[in-house]
């Protein structure tokens, strides 16, 4: 007999945020092997369509609640802090490689590896997969210099393909402000050779006003 999921607390507190983040990072860490082994798969038709019905059925067991499009998550930290589901960062997220991300002296540097589901030409991350990178931490170092902004251009130069299952480094740095945009310059690298770089960028991202803020964002949690 199929027991409904429990409803979490109308007003989660501290210690169950943490075991609903613990839940999701797993959830998170499943779903993307399972991803990955979809897309690598050279199971038989009879073996897929048994695989399809069971991811049905664990489909099925999510019940409850679903939060709404424009809907923060409780676990989010936004602005400027962890987004769970983020297809970039997102430790929650099937889609996200993901990238963990530490602060640096001018600006933040990101770590991770593009597995085939991140896969364009054979062997090689997608396109739209460094441009995705490079704008999550071009964005995200704007936020660790104090001025979190919005993409308004990000000019991408490919020098060489991105590889598959390779240790990546990915870097963003502000490098000048005129009011309120921000210029930032992004690099993706591989851990074993920094000094190479294979996708170059430049963007330039703006921060809107308190206004602009709570109209694009009204479940946005005001600062304390």
């Amino acid at each position: 007999m199929h027991t409904p999921l429990a409803e979490p607390p109308a007003e989660a507190g501290a210690e169950y945020l943490e075991h609903q983040k613990a839940a999701i990072t797993r959830l998170g860490h499943e779903l993307r092997t399972l991803v990955e082994a979809t897309v690598r798969t050279a199971a038989s038709p009879d073996t897929l369509h048994r695989v399809a019905d069971g991811v049905r059925h664990v489909a099925g067991q999510l019940t409850g609640r679903r939060r709404a499009r424009a809907e923060i998550p409780e676990v989010d930290g936004f602005p400027g802090g962890p987004r769970m589901y983020s297809p970039v960062v997102g430790a929650g997220s099937p889609l996200a490689p993901p990238v963990s991300i530490t602060p640096t002296d001018d600006g933040v540097i990101g770590h991770c590896t593009l597995g085939i589901a991140h896969e364009g030409p054979p062997g090689y991350g997608h396109g739209g997969m460094s441009a995705m990178l490079l704008d999550e931490l071009m964005g995200q170092a704007c936020t660790a210099a104090g001025t979190p902004g919005m993409t308004v251009s990000l000019q991408m130069r490919y020098h060489q393909p991105i590889p598959l299952e390779t240790p990546l480094r990915v870097l963003g740095r502000v490098t000048g402000t005129d009011n309120r945009k921000v210029f930032v310059t992004g690099t993706i690298t591989t851990e074993a050779d920094p000094s190479t770089n294979l996708v170059t960028a430049d963007g330039v991202f703006i921060a809107p006003d308190p206004a602009r803020a709570r109209a694009l964002f009204p479940g946005m949690r005001e600062e304390t």
